[in-house]
């Protein structure tokens, strides 16, 4: 059985050069070394290679062996590919949960959309963009569906890497009032009304990611 500590190293080194990659700080095309993102991260090679291998699978990374490992182009097709398949999930997620959601789970989501909100108005990114993933995520975590909820985690970075590029202020305002109503009926307990929405907030990606 693989050791504890060894595991947590992978998942840390995958996470952070993850988080690098969405928010620029490794750019698209950016070459990337495996001995100096673990002397950045104060890591060793071994959780930093396999960290590399699991973002290339992913499409956030790409190699050719003895030649380049960089970032992946940003690439609307394949953004809009991500959203159709993470909106499928969010869909599920609300079929499933609304109805049975507790009084603390909507106030969690009406918390959320206010850091949204407020984040908007200050144009913080980075904030707007972690207040939505904690909306939406309390659907996914009511849901009790691991394999939801890893598909969501797998395919959500692709989309915020151009959202990162291509925010508008105006979008993300719509986005405040359809998760109000999102919100609302999911307090009515009416599911038709909240997977419509849901498919409504998700597509609004897919159509702004095109070529």
């Amino acid at each position: 059985m693989e050791r504890v500590h060894r595991r947590l190293l992978r998942e840390t080194a995958y996470e952070s050069i993850r988080d690098a990659v969405v928010r620029g700080d490794l750019a698209p095309g950016e070459a990337v070394n495996s001995a100096e993102l673990a002397d950045q991260l104060g890591l060793s090679r071994a959780p930093v290679r396999d960290a590399l291998a699991r973002l290339a699978d992913e499409g956030l990374i790409e190699t050719k062996p003895q030649s380049y490992t960089r970032v992946t182009p940003v690439t609307p097709s394949e953004a809009r590919d991500a959203a159709a398949v993470v909106r499928a999930m969010h869909e599920l997620a609300a079929s499933i949960t609304v109805g049975r959601l507790m009084a603390e789970d909507l106030d969690d989501m009406r918390r959320a959309n206010h850091r949204f909100e407020t984040a908007i108005r200050d144009g913080d990114i980075d904030a707007a963009l972690a207040a939505d993933d904690d909306l939406h995520g309390v659907l996914v975590k009511a849901s009790g569906n691991r394999a939801l909820a890893a598909t969501i985690e797998r395919y959500t970075p692709l989309i915020r890497r151009l959202e990162r590029l291509q925010f508008a202020q105006s979008h993300a305002r719509r986005s405040v009032e359809r998760h109000d109503d999102l919100i609302a009926a999911c307090a009515a307990g009416d599911t038709t009304e909240a997977l419509r929405l849901t498919a409504l907030i998700w597509r609004s990606l897919e159509e702004n990611h095109v070529d």
